[in-house]
């Protein structure tokens, strides 16, 4: 391409134009560098690899970068920067490729040039024993790759399974040709006496960066297999518990449905309360684990589909041994999951029926109570009235009773001693008047009574 940004005036015009850009986001570079994080080391054939991956949890980075620094100090080589997630370090005699991830790390041996028998001087042989020992973390692959030049024998399958060490009456050698024909490689999937297995592969015609791919991707998909399969066994020990859950359901759906069972609704929904924890407590155990499982199983379908193999005479491919031995178990995971999903649901439907059945009661009962208050009010309603009528004509009475003291007090008085009407007869006279107006003012004292109380309700 003619024309480079050494120019001085087109650098210009490039810094000119970037001038124009509005403020930058502050994870942009960051984000730009994730698809170049990770690339394939180009790696010349033949060569030798001793691949370690271990868990180690998302808190002890630092130790394992303090780890590394030691190794770098026997070596006399600068350590890691202290952000580095992923480093290639050249030590000497051997290279060093360390990957930090989010639940596990990995470290690569690399020894480049021509080798004797396969497997016989592995190059973790070069790495201090005991920093080797203490590496942080729990190991969980341990890959040890030779890959032959080529120009060598085509191996059929009794020769790679002898190079891979394999044992008598051991797993056989699953291998095919990869990379469109360019390589084919080998593997038994065992783990042999020192704690590594094996993978053999033989270059036909394939340049550094091919070869770089095809073992790192055949090293990441043993990785992510070992990685996947740590959810098995936990998926494994969590059948008989969702199995003896999802009984216990049904039982009570049943009792729910016909009405056969002693206990009462309150026992009912306590006992669905326990099945709901006991479903989030196996889900809370296993769950990281089977979406962990999920991701990592994609990963090593991902894997297996870039090796592009070719079936080699008389070998399963890789492929197919992991259609027979690796995805069963990952099904199995699977299944849990939806088993646990399903059954929390089913928990929850159930709980939903009952606290319905529970509300159906509850307003019957609270009908019932509705009525009995209604009733008692009439009660109460009806004996106001009657003591209201007792209150009229007893009140009536002592007014009367004071007018007719009143009215005996004015006759004896001597200006109302020629009044020519009884007392008794005036008395006898206001008893109506008197009992309309006590009437009356009780009728009007309920009424105000009535509306303070209308006015509260509101």
């Amino acid at each position: 391409m003619s024309g480079s940004t050494e120019d001085p005036a087109l650098a210009n015009r490039l810094q000119a134009s970037l001038g124009r850009l509005p403020g930058e986001h502050p994870l942009r570079q960051a984000l730009n560098d994730e698809v170049h994080a990770r690339p394939f080391e180009p790696m010349v054939a033949p060569a030798r690899i001793s691949h370690i991956a271990v868990l180690t949890g998302e808190q002890m980075a630092s130790q394992e970068r303090a780890h590394l620094a030691r190794l770098c100090a026997h070596f006399d080589v600068a350590p890691p920067p202290p952000e580095a997630t992923q480093v290639m370090i050249d030590m000497g005699g051997f290279a060093l490729r360390w990957e930090r991830h989010t639940e596990f790390s990995t470290y690569g041996f690399i020894l480049e040039g021509p080798f004797g028998e396969a497997f016989a001087d592995p190059v973790i042989r070069r790495v201090p024993p005991d920093w080797l020992e203490t590496i942080p973390g729990q190991t969980i692959v341990a890959i040890h790759v030779a890959v032959e030049a080529r120009g060598g024998p085509r191996y059929g399958a009794s020769e790679a399974s002898a190079l891979l060490g394999a044992l008598p009456g051991g797993n056989a050698a699953a291998g095919s040709m990869m990379s469109s024909g360019a390589a084919a490689a080998w593997t038994d999937f065992t783990i042999g006496p020192d704690g590594f297995s094996r993978i053999l592969v033989q270059d036909y015609e394939m340049g550094p960066r091919r070869t770089g791919r095809l073992v790192r991707r055949l090293l990441e998909m043993e990785t992510y297999r070992m990685m996947a399969l740590l959810a098995f066994p936990l998926a494994r020990d969590a059948g008989p518990a969702l199995t003896k859950v999802g009984e216990e359901i049904s039982n009570i759906t049943t009792a729910l449905a016909t009405g056969q069972d002693s206990r009462d609704d309150r026992a009912l929904l306590d006992e669905l309360t326990r099945l709901a924890a006991e479903v989030e407590r196996i889900g809370a155990r296993v769950a990281y684990r089977l979406g962990a499982a999920k991701a990592y199983t994609a990963l090593v379908a991902q894997r297996i589909e870039e090796l592009r193999e070719a079936r080699l005479e008389g070998l399963q491919t890789l492929g197919e041994f992991m259609n027979r031995r690796f995805l069963p178990a990952m099904r199995t995971c699977t299944s849990v999951q939806q088993r646990l999903e399903g059954l929390a649901a089913r928990v929850a439907r159930t709980s939903e029926l009952l606290r319905t059945r529970v509300d159906v009661q509850l307003e019957a009962q609270n009908r019932d109570l509705l009525q009995s208050m209604n009733r008692r009010a009439m009660m109460q309603l009806r004996l106001q009235e009657t003591v209201e009528g007792l209150s009229v004509v007893a009140i009536s009475y002592y007014a009367a009773g004071l007018l007719g003291y009143a009215m005996k007090g004015l006759k004896s008085t001597p200006w109302g001693a020629g009044l020519p009407v009884s007392p008794e007869l005036v008395v006898g006279a206001a008893i109506p008047v008197i009992f309309l107006l006590v009437w009356g003012g009780v009728r009007g004292m309920r009424r105000r009574m009535t509306r303070d109380v209308e006015k509260d309700d509101l």
